[in-house]
């Protein structure tokens, strides 16, 4: 098949542009023809010279969404037997939507999570939740969503033609290996306004109640952007100085330094219409280390049911803290989970799966 993928961005460091990445990679060895039509963004990340590549020049930015005037010309001009777009970001998505049905190939959407904002940006997202999203939505041929413990009510209509398939982990990248010792815990995100929702600073005072235990307790916090200040300035008045390093920036191929340098990984989210599947606890339990998430992380109930980590409440900071001192206390508790999560991976995550799963929508379609 000749497979369009439409994210906003693919060469950024991203939950989306990660899952694009991977699954036209996986796509590419089962013998398929992909290409990403995109913005052009600062090559953070590496893309697989086979995949056939339109960058597309930015003119602004709307909340977390490139605007390129280009893309309707560029998607007509296409020829594709699958349109693969993508959500919460609009642009590409809605342009998708009209250019499948232009040239009467399937769309197949993977609902991320829900497109919501802050101040201003809220109004326009909700304007457009009740008007563009609804259409969009009854364009799409098959809707994809990553996760099953949390439905968005935005769907509520949709539920005949939504597939529950998870995101993947290249598990041969990501694995248990010997690395130089970074700290105890570990965090990854983008450190920007739109990102608050990763729960930075519920771990950060989290972790100033798990001091009081473990003075010299050390946490790692991996990512850039705009709140990196903020964050510095609050990990000072929390008096956390000699605890916390911030990176800045990793790139894809250190991050399995950082996952395997550190005992525990931390995804305290908050905000259950924003985070999607989550990649970044994937990365780390397939490097055989033990994770704490919130409730509504994707495949929270499967950490705890397989016992591959803890799930605690979201915005409980000493609920928190008690969590990562358990682990961090415990080195066996510690390494059955971190093999508990790693099996959990292999088995289930590994992304030829999930293409195989997508693939069968596709088929299905055409």
């Amino acid at each position: 098949m000749r497979i369009l993928q439409t994210p906003a961005r693919l060469f950024a460091t991203g939950g989306v542009e990660s899952y694009v990445r991977n699954l036209s990679n996986e796509l590419l060895s089962m013998g398929h023809e992909v290409s990403v039509i995109c913005a052009d963004t600062p090559r953070d990340n590496e893309v697989n010279g086979r995949i056939n590549t339109k960058v597309l020049r930015t003119v602004g930015k709307v909340a977390n969404t490139n605007i390129t005037p280009a893309l309707p010309l560029a998607f007509l001009k296409e020829d594709f037997d699958i349109l693969h777009t993508h959500l919460p970001t609009p642009w590409s998505a809605d342009w998708s939507a009209l250019a499948s049905r232009l040239k009467k190939r399937p769309l197949v959407l993977t609902y991320h999570n829900d497109i919501v904002g802050e101040g201003a940006a809220n109004y326009v997202a909700c304007l457009y939740n009740k008007t563009a999203l609804k259409l969009l939505l009854k364009s799409a041929d098959r809707i994809i969503v990553t996760r099953g413990n949390y439905m968005s009510p935005l769907l509520e209509g949709c539920m005949e033609k939504i597939s529950i398939i998870p995101l993947g982990i290249d598990v041969a990248a990501f694995q248990p290996r010997e690395s130089p010792r970074q700290g105890d815990i570990f965090f990854l995100s983008v450190l920007d306004e739109y990102h608050r929702y990763k729960g930075l600073e519920h771990l950060l005072r989290a972790l100033k109640i798990l001091k009081q235990e473990m003075p010299n307790v050390r946490l790692v916090v991996g990512g850039s952007g705009s709140l990196v200040d903020y964050y510095r300035s609050l990990t000072e008045s929390l008096g956390l100085d000699e605890n916390v390093r911030f990176t800045g920036f990793i790139p894809t191929k250190r991050l399995q330094d950082y996952y395997n340098g550190c005992k525990l990984f931390v995804l305290p989210s908050t905000d259950p219409t924003r985070e999607g599947f989550g990649i970044v606890p994937l990365e780390a339990m397939a490097c055989g280390k033990p994770v704490v998430t919130t409730e509504i992380a994707g495949m929270a109930e499967e950490i705890k049911k397989s016992e591959a980590g803890l799930m605690v409440s979201r915005g409980n900071e000493a609920e928190l803290a008690e969590a990562m001192l358990c682990i961090l206390e415990n080195e066996n508790l510690a390494k059955k989970m971190g093999t508990s999560g790693r099996r959990l991976v292999e088995e289930r995550y590994s992304w030829r799966r999930v293409a195989e799963d997508i693939e069968k929508v596709y088929r299905g379609l055409v």
